[in-house]
């Protein structure tokens, strides 16, 4: 796990600012201060998106903009820098930031030696979810799940890892109320816990498919917000990536209680998406 990724999850404190203030090691001191800097720079934009949040909610209540800016004690002119400029909404999807990212290391033989190595489809992955993020103005850390890592980092985090390749995926998954994703006789699952319908892998069971199925789920935790994505096989994965993006502000409602979903994704012959699709849900908690 990355170190750097657990150093920005929390709020940064005045203990912590004078900290660093008092702190004797250069080195130590420009490293924290560039890591107060970021967590500074998160909840600002932050709080740039809870206001453009309220404008909009005041005005459906029924005022107009120049009462609010009277009454919030900005100008007119303002409002309308803020209504275009400020982040949308749905960057409160993934949390304030930074958000770490994390995919699984995996490992294999190669000339006869085992070796670690990171699939190219969960990097696409981590990568599709990164632009998500990048273009809703959030500070990005990337930290490793290992076959052992059973934690998530703290802070906001996405998680891009299947219950059988570590057992935090399995830790998260049953937190969930809705959604279970299970091996029987083989072959892999997600199960809506309430009727038993059972979702496969076209893929899995026909690799001349090309149709793949992931896991999507949010939770909020601690204060923080954790995004949990999984496929039946790592292209999937890359498939519940696709989805977001594209729907990500649908999905998104202030104080909603989105909590999993089943993606389905169809991919071509260099495994890139082509088309992805919510097959079940958005279930909530």
């Amino acid at each position: 796990m990355s170190s750097r990724g657990s150093k920005l999850g929390g709020v940064a404190s005045a203990d912590e600012f004078e900290q660093v203030r008092s702190d004797p090691d250069p080195i130590r001191r420009g490293r924290r201060a560039t890591d107060l800097i970021t967590q500074y720079q998160q909840r600002a934009i932050e709080l740039s998106r809870l206001r453009k949040e309220a404008i909009e909610d005041a005005r459906r209540t029924g005022l107009n903009f120049t009462e609010i800016a009277e009454r919030i004690g900005i100008t007119k002119s303002r409002i309308s820098q803020i209504r275009t400029s400020a982040p949308p909404a749905e960057r409160a999807y993934f949390g304030v930031g930074p958000v770490a990212v994390g995919i699984p290391r995996r490992f294999g033989l190669e000339d006869g030696r085992e070796r670690s190595y990171f699939d190219a489809s969960d990097q696409a992955t981590r990568e599709q979810v990164e632009a998500t993020m990048d273009r809703l103005s959030l500070a990005i850390t990337r930290f490793d799940i290992d076959p052992d890592t059973d934690s998530v980092p703290p802070g906001d985090a996405v998680v891009i890892c299947g219950p059988k390749s570590a057992p935090v995926a399995r830790h998260l998954l049953d937190g969930d109320d809705t959604l279970s994703f299970d091996n029987i006789d083989g072959t892999w699952y997600l199960i809506d816990k309430h009727t038993g319908e059972r979702f496969s892998s076209p893929y899995r069971q026909d690799s001349s498919v090309r149709t793949d199925i992931g896991y999507l789920a949010r939770r909020v935790e601690d204060g923080r917000v954790i995004v949990h994505i999984a496929g039946v096989t790592s292209i999937g994965s890359l498939g519940v990536a696709h989805w977001l993006n594209g729907n990500l502000a649908a999905v998104y409602r202030p104080g909603g209680r989105f909590s999993a979903a089943v993606i389905e994704c169809d991919f071509d012959a260099d495994r890139a998406i082509t088309d992805s699709r919510i097959l079940a849900g958005p279930f909530t908690e």
